[in-house]
Order: structure tokens, then C-alpha cells, then sequence
């Protein structure tokens, strides 16, 4: 792997560039702490303001080292919103990639790709009985906007062409491929069911394929 700064790659012609490098202490409220090394970058596709957060012994993790592409989500993220399993799933993977030494992109990528203004309408359509695909489409908008183009690009910046992807989600791993980063594994996160996120997870389930294996108890209720 390429860890000198600034690390430079080439992408469908267009270099990505590391701007910056910090370290950042974290601590979560089960009383979790680590630290991440945060970098920002010049010269991404979207041009939006994506993060990669180096974890644990990221710069000897090996060959394919794991990664998980987070996309935003402010409501679970930092509201704690049970609709959704993404604050669950963002700090399951921040431990279990600061174990394995490995790398987690925060996507700015809101409601997939749609914003949070548009989710947050989209919820309200949830509330009419759509569920979380069909209420963005109701909206006008794809069932999914997003674009891994960014995340390739930081990815070969670092020099991480290989890659376990800590994801149940498809859809990451073929796009990735395409892009030329090859998912040697996988790996399944945890499955955080609740009352309130129930139809949602099985509409991941159901709808897109995503490896989701639902407790017994609340997939019958």
C-alpha cells in the first residue's frame, strides 16, 4: 500500500489529492474510545466534501485491508433516529475496523443521494404506508442516487485496489468492481432490528438483495 503524503491517483484522468491529514480522537456513549486519522481531498468527481478515516493500524493492515463506505445520515448518526440501522452500523464499524486496521469513508450522501430535506419527505411517505424505495421514487427521484465514483478515487489514493467491504449491501461491491477496486470478501455487518426500523430492514432485505438476516421474533410480527 502507498502511504506517502500527498498521496496522488489517477482516476478517469482526474487525480484525487489529500488536502489535509488530522488526527481525531473519538469516544462514543457506551464509552468506546479510539482515534482516527481524518483526510480530506482535492479533485474528487462529485466534488462533494468526503471523508476517509484511517483506523487503528490502517498504514500495515496488508493487502486488502477492511473498509466500510458509510453513507451520511444525520438523523441516525447524530439524532440517534431508530427509522434506520446507520448510527448502529457507523460505530459497529468504527471498532471492528480499528481492530483489523482498515479504512472507513464518510459519504456525503444523504438519504441515497437524495438530501436529507428529501428524506425526511420520504419518511413522511413511510408514514403513509410506502416503504423506503417506492417513497423515494414517489418523490421523483431514483430508488437509489448513489455514486461510489468518489470513494473508488480515495480508495486508489490510497493505494487500496484490494479491499474487504464491510457491507450487506450489494450494490457497493458491484459498483466498486467496476471502478476497478476488487472486493476480495464481503463482510457482513451486524443486523440491528428494532420495532421502529423493522420494514425498512426488510425492504433492504426483499427489494435489494442486502444480506440481512432478521431476528425470527420481529420478522413474524
Amino acid at each position: 500500500m502507498v502511504h506517502d503524503f500527498p498521496a496522488t491517483a489517477s482516476f478517469a484522468g482526474e487525480p484525487a489529492t489529500i488536502r489535509t491529514r488530522v488526527r481525531i480522537p473519538l469516544a462514543y456513549g457506551d464509552g468506546y474510545r479510539t482515534a482516527a486519522d481524518v483526510f480530506t481531498f482535492n479533485g474528487l468527481v462529485d466534488s462533494r466534501e468526503h471523508l476517509l478515516l484511517g483506523l487503528g493500524d490502517w498504514e500495515n493492515a496488508g493487502s486488502d485491508p477492511l473498509v466500510r463506505l458509510h453513507s451520511e445520515c444525520l438523523t441516525g448518526d447524530v439524532l440517534g433516529s431508530q427509522r434506520c440501522d446507520c448510527g448502529p452500523q457507523l460505530r459497529e464499524a468504527v471498532e471492528r475496523i480499528t481492530d483489523a486496521g482498515g479504512f472507513l469513508l464518510y459519504l456525503r450522501q444523504e438519504g441515497r443521494g437524495i438530501g436529507l430535506y428529501e428524506k425526511l419527505d420520504a419518511y413522511a411517505l413511510q408514514d403513509q404506508g410506502l416503504d423506503t424505495y417506492t417513497a423515494n421514487t414517489a418523490l421523483g427521484r431514483k430508488e437509489d442516487e448513489r455514486d461510489y465514483a468518489a470513494a473508488a478515487q480515495i480508495l486508489h489514493a490510497f493505494g487500496a485496489d484490494r479491499i474487504r467491504l464491510l457491507t450487506n449491501n450489494p450494490d457497493k461491491t458491484h459498483q466498486l468492481a467496476a471502478l476497478g477496486i476488487e472486493v476480495t470478501e464481503q463482510v457482513p455487518t451486524g443486523v440491528f432490528a428494532t420495532a421502529y426500523n423493522l420494514r425498512y430492514l426488510q425492504a433492504k432485505r426483499d427489494h435489494t438483495a442486502h444480506t440481512i438476516d432478521l431476528p425470527q421474533l420481529l420478522a413474524a410480527s
